[in-house]
């Protein structure tokens, strides 16, 4: 489940219906009745955050959202997207690593997710990330 205030209008999320979970991105929020209206390729509807889940973080996502990838020689991986960048000091682990844009610099030590990026992303550049 993921926590109402976390969710963004932009943010890619995992959306349960009858038991099948669809990926999807939120195109609108109603804060009165805290419902997320999502549109995945099966439908758009209105979802209520316990039927809304976090797609993890992983290379395959970034490679979505155009991230290059620098593999260094100390075991380091690093990706980027113009002037962001996400270094990871452990080649696939996503759940310890440094993000920064400019001056801005972030330390993540925690099991992190594609909603969550987007969010980090958008504050630090004031631009949205999408797969467009």
């Amino acid at each position: 489940m993921i926590k109402f205030h976390e969710l963004k209008v932009g943010n890619n999320i995992l959306a349960e219906f009858d038991g099948k979970l669809d990926q999807g991105v939120v195109t609108d929020l109603d804060v009165i009745d805290k419902e997320v209206y999502v549109e995945t390729e099966v439908q758009e509807f209105w979802y209520t955050p316990e039927h809304l889940f976090p797609i993890p973080l992983d290379e395959a996502q970034l490679m979505k959202f155009h991230f290059e990838k620098q593999e260094n020689p100390d075991g380091s991986v690093k990706y980027m997207r113009g002037p962001f960048r996400i270094l990871l000091p452990e080649k696939g682990n996503f759940s310890s690593f440094e993000m920064w844009y400019r001056e801005d610099k972030r330390h993540i030590n925690h099991t992190f997710s594609v909603h969550e990026l987007q969010n980090h992303y958008l504050e630090m550049t004031k631009v949205e990330l999408t797969r467009d």
